[in-house]
């Protein structure tokens, strides 16, 4: 059992998305959060349920603007910064927005924290860095060249959060998350993750599309992971674990077509029809990675990380997740 973070005040940017709300609520049963989130991919149904909780606070503000960063960092100890303009497609679309909140909103809250005295700064990082590396597995020391405007965005993050440590003595990490999933993952709209995607087509009886051969692969990360990993480097007190980057994976990759497999094999036991589904398949996307599978002996050495939920168990929560939440029987 890992020691809980206890009796910090706690900055959740990005706090009403899919890993930020998790973060939140995860964090408000020992400590005090605040949440700040501008709703823009962000749902408030996701911290509704914690509105009404002793210890929590939800600011409607956008990281872009450096005055509500100044007045979100006020008296925080810890800060988790979440958010960000996500999906590589969509930074294709709009790079000048993306680089708008991952660049100039990830530099606010930082150079915020630094003015207000917050000592520890965890932020999400991305596997995108390693961009067109072939290396296999991917380890943190070697990447490759961006391959799309989010890439790139998240890499120049990277690179403040290291000057910001050596010029202010701030104690920072990063956590480079790969194809994170679970509770509270949009299955709706253009830039949908791929596996509340699947699951929400499938219900419906519709064929899921697969951009490319279906053969890339991914190693795929539950929440309840990447809550730990974020404890984790929060309550390090090792001064080789500050101050770097680490992988958040479980170690371990499937194909896109295996997923889809395994998806449907799920499913299908309460509903037979769905084995009779087959997915479609449409033209490589562009920014994509091929193969991703991370190496996470650092978190494991430095940061005690070790996987909780492994991909399968993983999926089968989500699966029963999005049954509960679209009332499937």
């Amino acid at each position: 059992m890992v020691e809980r973070l206890k009796g910090k005040k706690i900055l959740v940017t990005g706090g009403a998305g899919f890993i930020g709300s998790n973060l939140s609520e995860y964090f408000l049963e020992a400590n005090s959060v605040r949440c700040l989130d501008n709703l823009s991919t962000g749902h408030f149904h996701n911290i509704e349920h914690l509105s009404e909780r002793d210890g929590f606070e939800f600011l409607k503000k956008d990281i872009i603007d450096f005055e509500s960063c100044l007045a979100a960092t006020v008296d925080i100890d810890v800060v988790f910064h979440q958010a960000a303009l996500g999906s590589v497609p969509r930074s294709i679309k709009q790079p000048l927005k993306t680089n708008a909140s991952n660049i100039t909103g990830f530099l606010n809250i930082l150079e915020a924290s630094r003015q207000n005295g917050v000592k520890r700064f965890i932020y999400a990082a991305s596997s995108s860095t390693y961009g067109d590396s072939y290396s296999s597995p991917k380890v943190e020391e070697e990447i490759g060249s961006p391959l799309s405007p989010y890439a790139v965005t998240k890499y120049v993050n990277e690179l403040y959060a290291g000057v910001y440590a050596k010029l202010y003595d701030l104690e920072i990490i990063g956590l480079r998350y790969f194809n994170v999933f679970g509770r509270r993952q949009d299955p709706e709209g253009a830039y949908a993750a791929v596996i509340p995607k699947f699951i929400d087509l499938l219900l419906k009886g519709t064929s899921p599309t697969i951009n490319g051969d279906g053969e890339q692969t991914r190693d795929f990360t539950h929440i309840d992971n990447v809550i730990l990993a974020n404890e984790l480097s929060a309550i390090t007190t090792r001064t080789e674990a500050l101050n770097t980057v680490y992988n958040v994976a479980c170690g371990s990759s499937v194909t896109l077509n295996s997923l889809f497999e395994e998806v449907r094999s799920i499913l299908g036991k309460n509903d037979p029809g769905i084995e009779n589904i087959e997915v479609t398949y449409g033209p490589e996307r562009i920014g994509d990675i091929r193969s991703s599978l991370a190496s996470i002996d650092k978190a494991k050495n430095n940061l005690d990380y070790q996987p909780v939920v492994q991909f399968k168990e993983g999926l089968s929560r989500s699966v029963g997740y999005y049954m509960d939440l679209l009332k499937v029987d």
